[in-house]
């Protein structure tokens, strides 16, 4: 897989996160959860040099 392969599927992946993320209860585990994953994909899309300004819709 190439970087750029491997940046659009963590592109993917950080939406379907925030999908999930805005359909549930802040205070339900499920969210929890799923928030670890948004921080982690953020840190890698961060770190591969995606500017997240446009695509981040939680803003936390």
């Amino acid at each position: 897989m190439t970087e750029k392969e491997m940046i659009q599927r963590n592109i993917e992946e950080f939406s379907r996160v925030q999908e999930w993320l805005l359909l549930l209860d802040k205070e339900s585990e499920a969210y929890q959860a799923i928030k670890r994953r948004y921080i982690d994909l953020k840190v890698i899309l961060t770190s591969s040099g995606v500017n997240l300004t446009e695509i981040d819709r939680i803003k936390e």
